[in-house]
């Protein structure tokens, strides 16, 4: 079965070439919004909060602020109408998945960034 599943991953579905991420990342994601017969382009920058599944089944979360209120998008990592993901910075944290980030208020909200 589980042959079966990743002989229709590589076959049907196309891969694109996004930047290796994890989780304390701030991306940037770009993709298309249809409405009606017009398509244009929307992104959502935000930190990454989680990355869920393996291969191209793959799904990260990403949470933004908007105002006072917190904002979580799920994207596939296979999602047709995903044009570009930009790493805007690397961020420095112990867990792979960072829910405590959303209690996070304030200046005890930043993540530290990675250094090169």
């Amino acid at each position: 079965m589980e042959s079966f599943i990743s002989f229709v991953q590589n076959e049907c579905i196309e891969k694109k070439d996004f930047p290796a991420f994890s989780a304390g990342d701030t991306l940037t994601v770009y993709y298309e919004i249809r409405e009606g017969d017009k398509v244009r382009t929307q992104f959502f920058k935000g930190v990454v909060i989680q990355i869920k599944g393996q291969g191209l089944s793959k799904t990260f979360t990403i949470r933004k602020m908007s105002g006072t209120v917190g904002v979580e998008r799920i994207f596939p990592i296979n999602l047709p109408t995903l044009q570009k993901i930009e790493l805007n910075s690397k961020g420095k944290v112990r867990q792979s998945r960072i829910y405590y980030f959303k209690q996070l208020r304030g200046k005890k909200a930043r993540l530290k960034e990675v250094r090169k």
